[in-house]
């Protein structure tokens, strides 16, 4: 989990179309998730994109996904491509994909499908979580689950790390809550790990998607399960240095959507992560499509 992490943890969404300059949610607006549930079956489309040097030469790493929200299920298809991020300097290419439930105020985990093609284990993780256990299958297998490795407890309150960051984009906040929300509860199958987020104000920012007041918040890392014992009290994300800074961008229609990340790393300097591309269109169904022809 922690080499997909800096590219995943932008998984946010934005409205199609919004401007610039509307960065004040409106409390009149559904959120995104009740309009989903009311039967505005929407795909999203985001792309994020990372850079930093090494002596020099670039690092880049590019993540991509394809979110299909319906009003009762939900499926992400997502690849990560990343040459010398953080704490490791080889090209990491992973397929993911997640699918499960649509409820009004978030997603919910059924299946989670990770195929890491690294070029050394390559390995493919198949996990499944129901209402009451989970199950998971590793080729090539885990050496170990971690001490401790995480329980079926634990587990249920999770969601496969691509869910639990775009749904966490999309939750709504309550009216006076902190609009850093979290805690993230994350688990890939092994790793069990909690989000911590910090408000630390806001910050103008400017990238490619978005423009405007953003909140800045400060994240750091509890291991819970499923780590090695050596690591297991490391509250921090390898290779970095500090919180992790990552700014929302409130929109619109109530979402607050990561659209900058930026971490200082031990061993490479300033990593920047900004969101490229970002954009809601619906998804015409095939009664939708009868209908329109008055069939």
């Amino acid at each position: 989990m922690k080499r997909t992490f800096l590219l995943a943890s932008a998984a946010g969404i934005a409205l199609a179309g919004f401007s610039a300059a509307d960065t004040a949610p409106s409390s009149a607006a559904p959120a995104v998730l009740a309009n989903v549930k009311a039967g505005e079956t929407t795909r999203m489309v985001y792309e994020l994109e990372a850079k930093a040097y090494v002596l020099f030469i670039p690092a880049t790493g590019r993540a991509h996904f394809d979110v299909e929200m319906r009003p009762d299920t939900y499926n992400i298809k997502s690849r990560v491509k990343v040459t010398g991020i953080a704490d490791w300097f080889v090209n990491y290419d992973m397929h993911l994909q997640a699918s499960g439930y649509t409820r009004g105020d978030e997603l919910k985990t059924y299946n989670y499908v990770s195929q890491n093609r690294d070029g050394k284990k390559n390995r493919r993780v198949n996990l499944t979580i129901t209402d009451d256990d989970f199950s998971m299958t590793a080729n090539p297998v885990f050496g170990n689950l971690g001490e401790p490795p995480a329980t079926v407890e634990q587990v249920l309150k999770t969601n496969d790390p691509i869910t639990a960051l775009i749904t966490f984009a999309l939750e709504p906040r309550a009216p006076g809550a902190d609009p850093c929300g979290g805690p993230i509860r994350l688990f890939d199958g092994r790793q069990l790990t909690y989000l911590h987020l910090k408000n630390a104000g806001t910050k103008q920012i400017d990238v490619k998607a978005w423009s405007g007041e953003a909140i800045e918040c400060h994240i750091t890392m509890e291991k819970v399960a499923g780590y090695k014992k050596d690591k297991s009290d490391n509250d921090n994300l390898s290779g970095i240095e500090g919180p992790l800074r990552m700014w929302l961008a409130p929109l619109p229609n109530g979402a607050t959507v990561p659209v900058k990340i930026q971490a200082d790393t031990d061993k490479i300097g300033k990593v920047t992560l900004q969101a490229s591309k970002l954009y809601f269109e619906p998804v015409v169904t095939s009664e939708a499509s009868l209908n329109s022809d008055g069939g």
